[in-house]
């Protein structure tokens, strides 16, 4: 294992280095590739089949996957076993896990400052109804995310704040969480600061800048396009039919106070457009809400945490005092708040996500990776055209097997390098169909984990609102047709790839002259 330094002091972790050990399994290398197609089919079979919506669901399904896929491996097992553990302390499945509670811990503190509340006054003060108002949350979430440079942390932010409000005024909830997550796709893959843009630009030895400005024609494109369907699916799909009185009780109570907390999101884009690291910006966002609920009355401190003292414990006669603490009866005991449900709600996830990157790493020290792309090379891409277009095919194929868009493309990364250079592809193109693709399918997929956080911030709302019911809830299945800007943006590539459109050798364009286009 390696680390390559991208010259701006971030490191990008490959996903197996030179020096691991192989693992050989019966059948060939092909056979590596049964964790992940097992957990795939548990996922196809429990969330579309069955319609469960359970993530502790498929972290079983990824474990059964993980103990099979060890019956065809050769050998005592220990090798196989070392790499489950060195697939789960990989880095680029903790930059996600810490992207997650981070954003979860912002969000669910705005939430508490009455944000969601704000977003409704608003939005009934500018008559933006249900039918608007998927189309304008993509647009807010495209610039949210191109702000901080983390599609995992607008998926939970804005899946917590502006999905509860749009459900409200009228908006189809499944519509409304595809433009949450096309909104992600958008700034993950144009965003200077984002994981997936530093990976593109570093493995494929292009600078930043470069890759930036020569992938926005392609990204405007995609995104006038998704604009344009979310206008027109939001006037033609109906919202769901919450209780009117509800309804107005919400809207009747919501206040404008609440929309301080835009400032406590633009302290997050500002610090992150500074360069200062993802994990600091939103802390800053995280300690100016907290602020901001205090001075202004919009939330308790008890609210930020809260610690449930039993009555038996002899701490019971003086932690009442305290403005973060409140005395209980024993079987009420235990701690609260946004702080607390904000990280607590993605545990299983997490759990999910370290598997799922584990079986991966199999997969990989196994030779399925290798297998699938040297065979895509040596048959499918027999000239240039054909060539990109298996790029764009062989990103999408990783893709549906890696759920972290930043993981996927490090393990694409050297087969998109190697067929670029054999055609003569220049950087700059392939930086971009690598990115590209993985940002968008990295939404799309209803195992993928942009998804799959989105999908359990969802889980969460039912305890925040008494209104939100568990059949507000959004199944991963049932979104991967809307996440309009994924598909174009994966369209655009591959109607690119197919035509030539944009098609750029090394010799046309240089790094150090880039046109800022």
């Amino acid at each position: 294992m390696s680390d390559t330094d991208s010259g701006d002091g971030t490191e990008i972790e490959e996903i197996s280095g030179p020096d691991v050990e192989a693992i050989e399994f019966y059948g060939g290398r092909w056979m590596s590739v049964i964790p992940i197609g097992l957990f795939i089919l548990w996922a196809i079979v429990q969330s579309g089949l069955f319609g469960i919506g359970d993530t502790t669901g498929l972290v079983a399904g990824m474990l059964v996957a993980l103990i099979v896929g060890m019956f065809f491996a050769k050998g005592d097992w220990k090798n196989y076993a070392n790499t489950i553990f060195d697939g789960m302390t990989k880095r680029v499945a903790a930059t996600a896990v810490v992207a997650w509670l981070w954003a979860g811990m912002f969000s669910s503190t705005l939430q508490a400052g009455g944000f969601v509340g704000g977003l409704v006054w608003a939005a009934n003060a500018a008559d933006v109804g249900g039918t608007l108002f998927p189309a304008a949350t993509f647009i807010l979430a495209a610039l949210f995310t191109t702000g901080i440079g983390t599609g995992y942390g607008a998926a939970v932010a804005f899946s917590a704040l502006f999905f509860p409000a749009g459900i409200l005024l009228g908006a189809n909830p499944v519509l409304l969480f595809g433009a949450i997550l096309s909104g992600a796709v958008f700034g993950d893959n144009l965003a200077p600061v984002s994981d997936t843009t530093i990976v593109s630009a570093v493995t494929q030895d292009a600078d930043i800048g470069g890759v930036v400005a020569s992938r926005f024609k392609y990204a405007v494109i995609a995104a006038i396009l998704a604009l344009a369907a979310y206008v027109f699916a939001g006037n033609a799909m109906a919202g769901l039919d919450i209780s009117q009185q509800a309804q107005d009780l919400f809207v009747q109570n919501s206040e404008p106070a609440g929309l301080l907390h835009l400032i406590s999101m633009l302290v997050v884009i500002v610090t992150a457009v500074m360069g200062r690291h993802i994990v600091e910006a939103i802390s800053w966002g995280l300690i100016v809400a907290v602020v901001f609920n205090v001075i202004f009355d919009l939330a308790p401190l008890s609210d930020v945490l809260l610690f449930k003292v039993p009555e038996t414990s002899a701490a019971a006669s003086w932690a009442g005092a305290l403005p973060v603490a409140e005395v209980v009866a024993p079987q009420n005991a235990g701690v609260t708040g946004s702080i607390y449900n904000g990280a607590a709600g993605f545990f299983p996830l997490i759990v999910l996500v370290l598997l799922i990157v584990a079986g991966s790493e199999i997969m990989i020290r196994g030779g399925g990776f290798e297998a699938i792309q040297e065979w895509l090379l040596e048959n499918v891409a027999t000239g240039v055209r054909k060539a990109e277009t298996t790029m764009v095919v062989g990103t999408a194929l990783v893709n549906s097997m890696i759920t972290i868009n930043t993981a996927a493309e490090i393990a694409i990364a050297p087969y998109i390098a190697r067929i670029g250079q054999r055609y003569n592809i220049n950087s700059y193109r392939r930086a971009n169909i690598l990115d590209a693709n993985t940002s968008a399918l990295g939404y799309i997929f209803p195992w993928g984990g942009g998804v799959l956080i989105g999908f359990a911030t969802l889980q969460g709302l039912p305890e925040q609102y008494e209104w939100f019911t568990s059949a507000m809830i959004v199944n991963p299945v049932q979104v991967w047709p809307y996440v309009f800007h994924g598909w174009f943006l994966f369209g655009v590539f591959l109607l690119s790839a197919l035509t030539g459109f944009g098609l750029e050798y090394t010799t046309d364009r240089k790094s150090k002259d880039v046109t800022r286009l």
